[in-house]
């Protein structure tokens, strides 16, 4: 309402009346004076003190603007008798207490919710319409909607129907008082009730009444009115109008409130016909000929009216000639306020009507006047606004006072909030013109008038309602009540909100009432604020409360690099899920949740926890934000103020190059500044070069206040920002080549970074952007990675390959390996770093030279090469001399002992030395005395020149080595790239060793040293002590005895003669001591002239003998080579002594192998040569002898070259005895070129014709071998060249790396074709051949006998291979006697690999065909079907019948019985416990999780070639030791063979671990026991020390590397001890105990095996029945194949107490079926029947059985039976189960009855029905299938169940239907859904 302005008015005052008194100082009474303009006349009705008290229901949170505006006031005429009482009683404005139910009255909605309106009433009152008030039609929808759980699509929500503003009648149907002593006020909207009033022959054309849409018909709608009797129709093309307009052109929906005006009765008010067209409605007025009363008047009509009498509070009106109404003051027209006089004509509308007092109150407004119109004001502008200084306009005793806000507009404020309490209320202070602090906390939209009150509470409230609460503010509340889901906290008047749980404290808290209390204020922090639902969730994270950082409410909000705090709602494995204000959240992906790698965020992060993040991206279309942890920016520098700006600096970006001084060393690296700008930054040490050992260099020498150039910024965190200046950084930067982001990084992409961090799974690399990656162990290095910090270290520059990219994850996995990431030619990226390290060395020296102290400027000075005149200080106790005597005093220089170059040194002796090098952090010099070196040739030297050097001086990243041919000194890098690091011991390199260089300077340069690059490690010369059992065998072993003390100088030269004594005797060698106390040594090849085979020449010489020798050669101890005699250093060699007599006499040859390699010496030998060899040793590990030819020249001999005999291959150190001298073949060099190969079994040739031994490459089912022979080469053998006579199963014996004995068939293909057949082999045995070879048609003729294997079954007979390229076809006709109807038995009972004898009908050479008979009658065997005919249709009985054919027909007589045994033995423990057969093969019952992680084992093991049902299994049978399976035939077991451990695709005994190859090296053939090492040892004399040293630390060697293999978990058990290390570790699962009993019975150890299960039984934790139950069962199993009926039931009876009986007993009935034993399981399962007769999976499992053996009638029977024994309710189950086994086993009519029998009796059983549809589907026509359908269809089943079924016919008919066919089933839905809705209508 608007309120006029007031003026000063003359108050003429009636004595004794003070409420009279206070009414005139506004409303002045009588007389005809005008007026002033501007005075505002109040018409206010006065009522008791709680009149205008606003109860919280009326309190509204909508509003809306006083209207504006003067109006002119006329004097209103107040009879001076009238009382103000009376004048109370009749303008009494309307309250809460003067509502009553019934009561019809006019109301606006204020605001929509799910399930409820709230009605604002006139006079501030305010009311509730609950969903189901709206008309029965609704309800009912609703009610439907419940029933069927999902949302109905026909029907609308309230806020769909109903929109703020609307004008309703409504019915008061009840005031009730809430929990908090509030009143509230409960209506209806429902026609029923509204217009109850109202009957059938009142209606009248004209009239304006409400209604809601019930239905849609086809031509219009009917509306509820609400009137009994009466039909009301809206006409379609009555209702267009309003569609378009109002509705927006959708049709009109159940429920649907309209006002309608009546056009037509009839039928005495029966039909009614409705018009909601604007124009009928909005002009509609009541009229007397409408025959309106009291009792059935309407709100909201409008009506025409007299004024009767005006009066200070209101009008009162004349309407409809006889009834009269009042106007309050809240509800005069605003502009025409003031100027009403009697007996004018008004049109008014009726607001509502008081049903026992019959008060009629109407409204002047003109928004009401128009029907159908929505309110137009819903709010007022500044609700919620405190204002200060507000002035009083006028007064109204009891009632309230009106104000005049700042804009002219007037408000009202009820008594009740005129004050804090009734004690404290002054009216004086409420005389016109006083002003107060008011806050406007309402609006009222049917009043249009804004609500003030002058409560402090109020005025002081944080906030009024929960509009005003914003996510992300800070709030103050008190603690109502702690419960188990959060803290309940009162944060205004009305407004409530929850803490949760998660939310009381940064972390989680167990008691949290020990921490708050009720009464408590708390500060929080508003997490959301839902104001339509009054909703408020808050937080009391302190972090979160107190955080300064920018919260996020929307995702707009969110910029990138915006950095804030939230909380962790979920964690995943891929990432965190943070949670910020208003429910915006985002991601962490896992490679941002920090700078290391974090492989389970689980562990490191906890649901509730307070983070900081950073915001990488923001899609807020998508509602979708991308996070870190990582915190790139630098808010410090961003929050500068802008005069701080220039004095801090700009922002340094990541990438950019800087120079930085030096402030002040810390413990890691350098605190810099950046110049010029002075902004603090960190240079870590490993940054401060790519070299790792001059980082540490530069360090030491750098100091406050140098200046660096050219460093690279890295990263900025934290107003942290970290440096790096390595120069590979710093120039990829440079040069673009630095990829910035994910997009650009693509796999085989080269990337230069350093190592972040180590782990133990690999290594993180970071890349100048920021971006990082991790190198996993396996791909880190070509070498062996033992511990991969061996390998790298922090902050090491490397280059990484790109080999896998997750953009989506922003992952990367990199490899490190040299092979991978090759930067170009070695020598050149040789050369490149050794410079780069040299000029960081300079680099070094021109800062020494800038410090003050005199030594340190002389060392800087120093440079390698330069020779000094020393004084000896002293000589060290290891050796070392220390001079004196330099440019400096207290300069330290001192030279090695190998750097003493073996002079005698006193104290005080001058010496020239030459420096090799300076060290700077030590400050000592190293020199060295050696001649060579000190007086240098002076040669003219060439680029790219090759030289012999010697090692001087070993520096980490590079060396200082010297020309043998001028002593200059050169320095090469010892890595060839960024990644090359790590060496094994025997790679690297020692002082004194020999390299050869190729020099790429030839003056040196500042640094005093050439610049070169070494040549291949092969060059390097002298021995290096090793370690590494690998590559023992590649270097000479010394003898101890040559290696005691210092070799004596001698004077002997080549050719002299000498005699000795023989010291000591070993294998290869003599060792001799002469005169003067020299070493000598003859090798056994220098012993006789001619050397018979077999015998040991070094036997000949015994201990203390003299010897007469002559010297052909001196052997250096430090290379072991040969010397000439000119080289200086043969004094001191030992000398090579020859004994051989034709040596002794005259011509001797001369040994040098330092000048001729190693290789030169072995071209010299030809393949095919023979030569004589003396055996070394038998190389266990590598499986070949060692030998030497003569002392420089040595030989191998590999295991398959050593014989053609097994026996030999076996055992070959029994054969060979060490010393012993071998004739021997040259082969050729061996790969590493350093060795001759040779053979003992004449040239390896390989031609057609040839014997030679092989190795089993690859076994392929059905097909043969593929073998391997030494030096690379590959045969072929076919399946029917393995055996002079055929089998079964032909390649059963053979295992990859078995060693077999192979005849060249023919050369003509790069792979050779090879036979195995004895008759080949070893013709000389004469063996008899049962099945000879077939190579062509040629060998075959007609009427012959030929067995051979079947290749496939096609449409016109059966394929059968008789020989490698010849196959023949057997016509159908020719198979079998009995002709099955079905072709796919051929399949199933001749498999491809079966073996089949068969006549020859004819052989047509022309057409290459040949035609075969399997008949009886032609072969003499049995048919190949008739026997297999009765036989259930599975394969594992299937084997059982053909194993058994196969040994009546005895063809496998010389198949040894313990391989049956064996085979039996796996097939027992194969079989396990099942429930159901899929496709023949068994599932194991295991747990879900371990049965998926055996498939996903299965999944990746072994080639996808066909299903693997073979297995990997280790075993020893009999005498031959097997060596490591690979991969058993990949095809399942053929059908007559007992299965191999045959299991389903789901389960492997082994547990996956059979995917994967064992660590340890393969075995050979050899046992290697400790019986065959005996004899071995026993040949060898007592060992001295060194030997017994050395054989100690192989046998650590041996030791570590089978602990290594060990611990490989890819490993494959092999051994009892392997098994029990794996059950210790899982003593639960069952698979293990499964596999060790299958081991055990692989080797036909059944006691072991019994003994295994038994330890299962008792280790097995009591709680794990299932896995216990697996083991039972296998024991079963075992018993059933290899133990008596006795001592199965014994098991069986034990299993039955300590499991569930009926899963034992039906565990025992399949196996008892699987094993063909049909006669115990029948017994067993009658057992059965009487001991479980109420359990129904008995009945189905024997009624199964029964069909399986074709007794169909026994199996009718059984059904019978268990419906007398089964409670009736089990009924239908049993009888359906039946049904389905009879359409999979039996007879599908039969099936079919029964389901028909069952559906008659039970038609609602929508689960049969689809268990028919089903089995009809699988085994029925379409015709049969549509039929059915077609019958459920028309069922009458509830709608949910039809839709189900509807669904199903209409994908069946998408499947094999047509267009038309899908076409016609949503046409039947279509059908149905309207029959179902028309009857509902009716």
């Amino acid at each position: 309402m608007v309120l006029r302005p007031a003026g000063p008015c003359q108050a003429s005052t009636v004595p004794g009346d003070p409420n009279m008194a206070t009414l005139e100082e506004s409303f002045p009474r009588g007389g005809t004076r005008k007026i002033h303009k501007s005075e505002k006349a109040f018409q206010q009705s006065v009522e008791q003190d709680n009149l205008f008290d606003i109860s919280t229901e009326e309190k509204s949170t909508k509003r809306k603007k006083s209207q504006k505006g003067p109006a002119k006031t006329k004097k209103l005429k107040i009879e001076k008798r009238e009382s103000s009482k009376s004048v109370r009683e009749k303008f009494e404005i309307l309250s809460v207490e003067s509502l009553c139910e019934g009561m019809r009255i006019l109301g606006c909605v204020k605001e929509v919710n799910e399930l409820e309106l709230v009605i604002s009433l006139p006079n501030g009152l305010r009311g509730f319409v609950q969903a189901t008030e709206i008309c029965d039609a609704y309800t009912k929808k609703l009610n439907e909607q419940v029933a069927q759980e999902e949302p109905l699509k026909d029907l609308l929500q309230l806020p769909e129907l109903f929109s703020p503003g609307m004008l309703v009648r409504c019915v008061v149907s009840s005031v009730g008082i809430t929990e908090r002593g509030k009143r509230s006020v409960k209506l209806s909207l429902n026609p029923k009730n509204v217009n109850r009033v109202l009957s059938a022959e009142a209606l009248k054309p004209g009239m304006l009444l409400t209604g809601t849409v019930s239905s849609l018909e086809d031509h219009g709608y009917l509306v509820d009115i609400g009137v009994e009797g009466t039909r009301a129709f809206l006409p379609l093309p009555k209702a267009q109008e309003y569609i378009r307009q109002k509705n927006k052109g959708a049709k009109l929906k159940v429920g649907q409130y309209l006002n309608c005006v009546i056009e037509e009765v009839k039928g005495n008010g029966g039909v009614v016909s409705l018009s909601v067209g604007h124009a009928e409605v909005s002009t509609a007025i009541a009229t007397e000929e409408q025959n309106w009363t009291l009792n059935n008047l309407l709100p909201g009509l409008v009506v025409k009216a007299q004024v009767q009498k005006v009066t200070p509070h209101g009008l009162r009106l004349n309407f409809l000639t006889f009834f009269t109404g009042l106007v309050d003051f809240m509800h005069l027209d605003p502009k025409k306020a003031g100027t009403y006089f009697s007996n004018q004509a008004v049109r008014a509308c009726i607001l509502c009507v008081h049903p026992r007092t019959r008060v009629v109150r109407l409204s002047l407004r003109p928004i009401f006047l128009q029907p159908g119109r929505p309110l137009t004001r819903l709010s007022c502008q500044h609700l919620g606004a405190v204002l200060d200084d507000v002035p009083v306009q006028g007064f109204f005793n009891k009632a309230g006072a009106i104000f005049r806000l700042k804009d002219g507009i007037l408000a009202y404020a009820r008594l009740s909030h005129l004050s804090d309490s009734k004690n404290t209320f002054k009216p004086e202070s409420f005389k016109p013109g006083n002003t107060h602090k008011c806050r406007i906390i309402d609006y009222s939209q049917m009043d249009e008038l804004a609500l003030l009150s002058l409560r402090t509470s109020i005025i002081e409230a944080q906030y009024l309602s929960y509009h005003d609460i914003k996510p992300g503010a800070v709030v103050k509340g008190t603690v109502l009540t702690i419960k188990p889901y959060g803290m309940l906290l009162k944060v205004g008047q009305h407004i409530r909100g929850l803490v949760p749980a998660m939310h009381l404290a940064d972390i989680l808290i167990k008691n949290p009432e020990k921490k708050y209390h009720a009464g408590d204020e708390v500060k929080c922090r508003v997490l959301l604020c839902d104001s339509e639902d009054k909703k408020l969730m808050m937080t009391l994270k302190k972090t979160l409360v107190e955080s300064k950082l920018p919260a996020i409410t929307c995702y707009a909000d969110a910029k990138p690099g915006l950095q804030t705090h939230g909380f962790i709602i979920r964690v995943k494995d891929y990432g965190c899920i943070v949670k910020f204000y208003n429910d915006v959240q985002g991601l962490v992906p896992k490679h941002e949740l920090s700078a290391e790698y974090i492989p389970d965020p689980e562990r490191v992060f906890y649901t509730g926890q307070v983070v900081k993040v950073v915001v990488l991206n923001c899609e807020p279309s998508k509602e979708r934000m991308l996070l870190s942890f990582k915190l790139l920016s630098d808010p410090e520098l961003q929050k500068e103020p802008a005069g701080h700006s220039q004095k801090k600096g700009r922002v340094i970006n990541v990438g950019q190059l800087v120079d930085v001084k030096v402030l002040e060393k810390t413990k890691d690296g350098l605190e810099v500044t950046i110049l010029p700008y002075n902004i603090p930054a960190f240079l870590p040490t490993p940054h401060l070069s790519d070299h790792v050992a001059n980082g540490p260099l530069l360090y030491h020498w750098l100091q406050a206040g140098d200046t660096l150039h050219r460093v690279l910024c890295l990263s900025r965190s934290e107003g942290h920002i970290l440096l790096c200046r390595k120069p590979a950084l710093v120039s990829t930067v440079e040069g673009g080549q630095d990829p910035k982001n994910f997009s650009e990084i693509h796999p085989g992409m080269l990337l230069i970074g350093f190592v972040k961090s180590i782990k133990d799974y690999g290594v993180f690399i970071q890349f100048p952007s920021g971006l990082s990656g991790l190198a996993p162990k396996a791909i880190m290095s070509d070498k062996f990675v033992t511990s991969t910090s061996d390998h790298f270290v922090e902050g090491q520059t490397v280059v990484a390959k790109v080999t896998n990219v997750d953009e989506e994850k922003q992952r990367m996995l990199l490899s490190l390996r040299l092979s991978d990431c090759a930067l170009g030619d070695l020598a050149a990226t040789s050369l490149l770093l050794l410079s780069q390290c040299l000029e960081e060395l300079q680099g070094v020296r021109s800062l020494m030279r800038s410090r003050d102290s005199v030594l340190i400027q002389t060392l800087a000075e120093m440079t390698a090469g330069m020779v000094l005149d020393l004084v000896v200080q002293e000589v060290l106790e290891d050796g070392s001399v220390l001079f004196s005597g330099g440019p400096v005093p207290g300069l330290v220089l001192r030279a090695s002992k190998y750097h003493r170059a073996g002079q005698e040194v006193e104290s005080g002796q001058k010496k020239k030395a030459v420096i090799l090098n300076v060290d700077m952090l030590t400050l000592e010099v190293h020199v060295s005395l050696h001649q060579d070196l000190v007086n240098r040739k002076a040669k003219k030297l060439k680029k790219d020149s090759e030289h012999q050097a010697i090692v001087q001086h070993l520096e980490e990243s590079f060396a200082v080595a010297s020309l043998v041919e001028t002593g200059h000194l050169a320095a090469f890098s010892l890595t060839s790239h960024l990644n090359d690091t790590f060496r094994f011991d025997s790679e690297k390199l020692h002082i004194g060793q020999g390299v050869s260089l190729t020099l790429k300077t030839t003056e040196p340069g500042v640094t005093g040293l050439l610049l070169a690059v070494e040549g291949p490690a092969a060059k390097r010369t002298m021995r290096q002590t090793r370690k590494d059992s690998e590559t023992v065998d590649e270097d000479e072993e010394v003898d101890p005895a040559l290696a005691v003390g210092t070799v004596k100088k001698h004077t002997l030269s080549i050719g002299d003669m000498v005699t000795g004594t023989v010291k000591s005797i070993k294998p290869t060698h003599v060792v001799v001591t002469l005169e003067d106390g020299v070493i000598g040594c003859i090798h056994a090849s220098h012993i006789l002239d001619d050397v018979p085979e077999g015998i040991s020449p070094t036997t000949k010489l015994k201990v203390g003998k003299t010897v007469t020798a002559r010297v052909i050669g001196g052997r250096d101890m430090k290379t072991y080579k040969f010397l000439p005699i000119s080289h200086p250093r043969f004094l001191r060699t030992i000398p090579e002594l020859s004994v051989r007599p034709s040596e002794l006499e005259d011509g001797h040859t001369a040994l040098n192998s330092h000048s001729v390699s190693r290789m030169e010496k072995i071209k010299q030998y030809q393949a095919g040569q023979t030569v004589t060899c003396f055996l070394k040793k038998y190389n266990v590990v590598k499986k070949w002898l060692e030998v030497e030819l003569a002392p420089d020249i040595r030989g191998r001999i590999p295991l398959l070259l050593m014989s053609l005999s097994f026996k030999v291959l076996k055992h070959p150190d029994k054969k060979f005895q060490i010393g012993q001298a071998l004739r021997a073949t040259v082969v050729g060099p061996d790969s590493s070129k350093a060795f001759l190969c040779l053979s003992l079994i004449g040239p390896h040739k390989l031609e057609k014709g040839e014997v030679a031994m092989g190795r089993v490459a690859k076994v392929t089912p059905n097909e043969g071998l593929t073998v391997s022979f030494p030096f690379g080469k590959i045969g072929r053998v076919s399946i029917f060249h393995v055996n002079d006579s055929y089998s079964e199963t032909p390649l059963e014996d053979f295992i990859p790396q078995k060693v077999v004995r192979c005849y060249v068939l023919s050369t003509e293909d790069e792979v050779l074709t090879l036979s195995l057949r004895s008759s080949r082999t070893n013709p000389e045995t004469k063996s008899k051949i049962e099945d000879p070879e077939i190579n062509s048609i040629r060998d075959i003729k007609k009427g012959h006998l030929l067995r051979g294997y079947v290749r496939s079954v096609q449409p016109d007979g059966v394929l059968v291979g008789l020989g490698p390229s010849v196959v023949g076809l057997a016509q159908y006709p020719h198979v079998s006697q009995c002709s099955p109807s079905k072709k796919t038995l051929y399949n199933k009972y001749l498999p491809e690999g079966k073996l089949l004898t068969a006549k020859i009908l004819s052989v047509n050479h022309q057409k290459n065909l040949v035609e075969l008979s399997f008949l009886p009658s032609d072969t003499g065997k049995p048919d190949v079907l008739s026997a297999s005919m009765e036989l259930p249709l599975s394969k594992q009985e299937e084997r059982k019948i053909e194993a058994k054919e196969r040994d009546q027909k005895g063809e496998e007589k010389n198949q040894k019985r313990k391989e049956k045994k064996n085979q039996k033995g796996q097939a027992a423990a194969a079989r396990l416990p099942s429930k159901e057969k899929t496709q023949g093969k068994r599932e194991l019952q295991t747990p879900v999780s371990e049965q998926e992680r055996v498939n996903k084992k299965a999944k990746k093991a072994g080639p996808s070639e066909e299903d693997d049902s073979g297995m990997e299994v280790y075993y020893r049978e009999g005498e031959e030791a097997m060596e490591e399976m690979d991969m058993l035939p990949k095809k399942p077991p053929k059908p007559a063979e007992a299965p191999r451990l045959q299991l389903p695709s789901g389960f492997a005994w082994n547990v996956g671990l059979d995917s994967l190859t064992p660590a340890l090296p393969p075995r050979g053939e050899s046992s290697d026991s400790e019986e065959d090492e005996k004899p071995h040892q026993a040949t060898q004399k007592k060992k001295s020390k060194k030997e017994r040293d050395l054989e100690k630390q192989k046998a650590e060697k041996e030791l570590s590397r089978v602990e290594e293999a060990l611990m490989d978990p890819r490993r494959q058990p092999e051994s009892a001890d392997d098994f029990d290390r794996l059950v210790l570790s899982s003593p639960n699962s069952s698979i293990l105990w499964l596999q060790y009993m299958a081991f055990h019975l692989q080797a036909t150890e059944i006691e072991k095996a019994r003994a295994v299960a038994e330890r299962a039984l008792k280790t097995i934790s009591f709680r794990e029945e299932q896995e216990k139950l697996n083991v039972w069962v296998a024991l079963l199993n075992l018993e059933n194949m290899y133990g008596s009926q006795e001592s199965l039931n014994k098991v069986f009876e034990r299993a039955v107490q300590y499991n569930e009986p009926l899963k034992v007993y039906l565990h025992l009935a399949d196996i008892y079926t699987k094993s063909e034993k049909l006669q115990e399981a029948g017994e067993l399962y009658n057992r059965m029947l009487k001991r479980f007769r109420q359990e129904k999976a008995v009945w189905i499992k024997y009624g199964a059985f029964l069909l399986r053996r074709s007794q169909a009638g026994a199996s009718h029977r059984v059904l019978q039976r268990a419906l007398e024994c089964l409670p009736s309710k089990e009924h239908v189950d049993v009888i359906t189960k039946f049904a389905q086994l009879e359409f999979q086993l039996g007879d599908a009519e039969r099936a079919k009855a029964i389901f028909e029998n069952t559906l008659s009796t039970y038609p609602k059983r929508t689960d049969v029905w689809s268990v028919y549809i089903d089995m009809t589907i699988k085994h029925g026509s379409q015709k049969e299938v549509r039929d059915i359908f077609e019958r459920v269809i028309h069922l009458s089943l509830a709608p949910k169940r039809m839709k189900f079924f509807f669904k199903r016919y209409l994908d069946y008919e998408k499947q094999h239907g047509t267009e038309k066919d899908v076409q016609a089933v949503k046409a039947k839905a279509l059908e149905y859904v309207e029959a179902k809705s028309s009857v509902l209508e009716e």
